[in-house]
Parts: structure tokens; sequence; C-alpha cells
């Protein structure tokens, strides 16, 4: 029997510090959505989320792809973006219209949209997105859809995400480089709140902390949107580098020490516990580890140590974070943290303790055709890209200058407008 036929295909790619992965994924005759391929490949030309090396990034981005365009043995022309860098900033704008009791049709909300491009204020700044978080009637919120009810005054507000212009534009050339075209770039955290967070959770509040190779984010939604947005330069990178500070060997050990021997939490056996520093058939690779024994093995106790420090220092960044956007008291009760930092072991264990807040871990959802590997807390903004280009949200910038409104007034509604007209003009 014939799988269900795939009416659009489309690809995300996610630029992070460590590794750049990459998604093709189709919408099928029936609505949904499936992935065809998914690849990765290690980061090159970028750090702390910054573009640095502008051939050796699109030569990433480029294999990355088409590594997934392999898996789905079908290319693609154009692609969503996740950016984690770039200075990101999240603000929220609020407009409100008169509707003077009436029915409320979807020209008023054209109307209500199209004036709410004139309260955004970037400063300066590139605006990745505007979206319409959800609608006011009257002062109440949460109106998901207000068309077809009465009010007396139609609101929204308005999530917009800013960045810094020119880290956006070498992004974006990165990929025009390796011969895609850009469909839009999409803040991580918005990615990642996608693929992590549930409906209610958004609207009831929850942090998320996306910990990055070199960068994390700690963004805060509430209503249904995100309503704060916070980046520390620093990430589960730096854990590395300090364990290879730590112990004089190279940064390749140190990675593989923390993935395979690391944790966030000691335990009483750690002192009698030595684990080498080179993996099965590297022992002819690298020096031999500060305070090694003879066969080049270190205490369990002492790598947790640099681990439990390194991640101490992040955690207080995080806290100061949480109480800068206002994460605090009954509306910070949850905290949910993604990203490839996220699957050291022992992690939300440590994270709950040191935050004095409840902690999980986020990984993407079940998505048919997502492979194993990468249904992981470290692609979690990847699989988020997906769906969100598959949601295909409304950015209110994309409304035309052509539109008019074409309510017919009459009888007093159109003595009203001519009124109105009058005081406007003379």
């Amino acid at each position: 029997m014939a799988g269900p036929r795939i009416n659009r295909v489309f690809g995300a790619v996610n630029i992070g510090s460590f590794r750049i992965s990459a998604i093709v994924a189709g919408i099928s005759d029936t609505g949904e959505m499936m992935i065809l391929g998914s690849g990765h490949r290690a980061a090159q030309g970028i750090k702390r989320g910054y573009v640095t090396d502008m051939s050796a990034a699109t030569y990433a981005i480029r294999d990355a792809i088409e590594r997934a365009e392999r898996m789905a043995n079908t290319s693609i022309q154009s692609v969503w973006i996740g950016c984690s860098g770039a200075g990101l900033a999240s603000q929220i704008a609020q407009v409100e219209v008169d509707i003077r009791g009436r029915r409320i049709e979807q020209e008023d909300i054209d109307l209500l949209l199209v004036s709410a491009r004139d309260v955004i204020q970037p400063d300066g700044r590139m605006v990745l997105h505007a979206q319409p978080a959800h609608y006011t009637l009257d002062g109440a919120h949460g109106v998901p859809n207000p068309r077809g009810l009465h009010a007396e005054r139609l609101g929204v507000d308005i999530h917009v995400m800013l960045a810094d212009g020119a880290p956006v534009r070498n992004i974006t050339e990165a990929v025009q480089n390796a011969h895609l075209q850009v469909e839009a770039v999409v803040a991580s955290p918005i990615a990642a709140g996608h693929s992590c967070l549930t409906p209610e959770e958004r609207e009831l509040g929850v942090a998320l902390v996306e910990f990055g190779a070199q960068v994390t984010n700690v963004s805060v939604f509430t209503g249904g949107m995100l309503v704060g947005l916070v980046s520390i330069p620093m990430g589960s990178g730096d854990i590395t580098d300090a364990i290879a500070s730590a112990f004089g060997i190279r940064r390749f050990q140190a990675e593989r020490l923390k993935c395979v021997n690391g944790s966030a939490i000691a335990s009483p056996a750690d002192h009698r516990e030595m684990i080498p520093v080179n993996g099965p058939g590297d022992e002819a690779n690298g020096p031999i580890a500060r305070h090694a024994d003879d066969k080049n093995r270190i205490p369990r106790a002492e790598l947790i140590s640099v681990i439990t420090g390194q991640l101490g220092r992040l955690t207080d960044e995080i806290s100061r974070a949480l109480s800068e956007l206002g994460f605090t008291g009954a509306r910070g009760q949850q905290v949910v943290v993604t990203g490839g930092g996220a699957e050291l072991a022992g992690l939300a264990d440590f994270a709950q303790a040191a935050l004095g807040k409840p902690v999980r871990i986020g990984k993407p959802p079940a998505l048919k055709g997502l492979a194993e590997a990468h249904a992981t807390p470290g692609f979690s903004t990847l699989a988020g890209l997906a769906l969100y280009a598959a949601a295909d949200p409304m950015d209110i910038r994309a409304i035309g200058p052509s539109f008019q409104q074409t309510t017919r007034y009459s009888g007093i509604g159109l003595a009203g407008r001519v009124l109105h007209a009058l005081k406007e003009y003379f």
C-alpha cells in the first residue's frame, strides 16, 4: 500500500557553535508532517553563534544539508535558519482599536495588525519576526481568534524578536553561498519552545534554558508567548575547555571524558574509580594527563569536580537571568533545560538544587521519520524549526501595503465616518 503523498517539502538548518544540523521535511496530503531526512556535522567558522569564517561556515552548512538530502532522496532550494547568537532580544508591542460593540470581522483584525506595525520600535536593530501572540477584547487577554465576537475595543499583543543586523546578514550570506534561499531566520528560543514546551506550560509560565556549546539562552514564556530573553556567552564547550585545562589534555580527549564518564552529580565511589583518558585504540594519541597514573587514568572524582565547578558558575548566571526576567516566586515554578549540554548525566538534579526550582530535560516530540540519533535534547532546536516551518506562522510585516478596509458604512456609521474624516483633514 502506497504511503501518503507529499505535497510540500521544506528544509531547516540550525547553525550552532558545536554542530550544524539540517532537516528535510514534508507535509503530506493529510496535513501530517514527516521527517524525510536529517543530518549533522561538526561546526566550522562559527563561534558563540557568530560567523567568524565565511567560507568554512558555508562549507559546513552545505555538507549538513547534503547529508539530510541524501537521506531524504530529494533536494531543497530554501531553508529556515535557526540562530542562537546575534544579540537576540525579545519585545512585546501592544495596540488597540475601537470596535464600538459591533461584530469583529476579518477586516478589523487585518487593520489592527497593520496598525501594530507602527508601534514596533527596533531601535536600529533587525526584526526577525513580529507575530500576533494573542488578542484582547475590552482588556480581557488570551483570545486566540476574535473573529465573530463583539467588543468595544480590540487589541493585540505582538511578539517581536530583534537581533543585531550584521551577524544575521553574515549567517544569511553563509547559507546563500551554499546555494540555498533563506525563508526566514528564526531565533532558537522560539524553535526550541515549539519543540520542548507544551501549550499549557507556555500559558502558565515556564523558563526554557537552551544549554548550547558556547551560548546559553534563558527565555521565559507566559500567556502563550515568549516575554523575555537573556543570552549568556557560556556553554557546554566551556566545560570541555575547563577539563582540558585542568588535566593538560587535548579537547577531543576532554570531550570524550565529559560525555562518557562525566556527571553533574558526585557519588562516594568516584574517588575509587579510575577512568582512562584515551578511548579504545587511541592510547598512543595525546599527552599523559596531569594527576594521571602510569596507565594514563584519572580519578573520576577529579573530573566531576571540574564539571560541577563550571556548572556552578553557569547556574549562577542562569539564576541571575531568571531574576532579571522576573521569573521568581509563584510565577517561577518550572524550568526546562534542553540543548546539547542537557545530555550531561545528572544535570536536571544539579540544576534543580542550584536554582531551587523543579527542572526537567526537554527533548523533541515524537516526529514521524525522525532518526533516533536526532531525537535527543541536542537536536531540540532543529526539530522545533521543522515544526515552526510546518506551521508557517503569520508575520504582520507580510500584510501587504495594498490592504484596504472594505467594510461598508451606512446611516449613523456613515455619518460618523464622514465626521471623523472632516476632523482629520480640516
